[in-house]
């Protein structure tokens, strides 16, 4: 998703209060966009980037379940 897809959904959203739409490189240690392969012809890239972010998501679920884990026990 880029930023003008971002955009789109929060428009349908009607915003995002709760900050649960993001970008996923944001989920990486180099935020933006995913290499677009339409533009670049790079799906190595594109394909880097996915892989990336989804281990950065992967990475940011996990350490929210150990967080909500730490609540439920305090």
């Amino acid at each position: 998703m880029d930023r003008s897809n971002l955009r789109g959904m929060e428009r349908i959203c009607g915003g995002d209060r709760d900050g649960k739409l993001h970008l996923l490189m944001e989920f990486t240690d180099r935020p933006g966009e995913v290499a677009d392969p339409w533009y670049t012809r790079d799906f190595e890239a594109t394909w880097q980037d996915v892989s990336e972010g989804c281990r950065g998501l992967l990475l940011w679920f996990k350490r929210q379940e150990k967080n909500k884990q730490k609540e439920d026990r305090a």
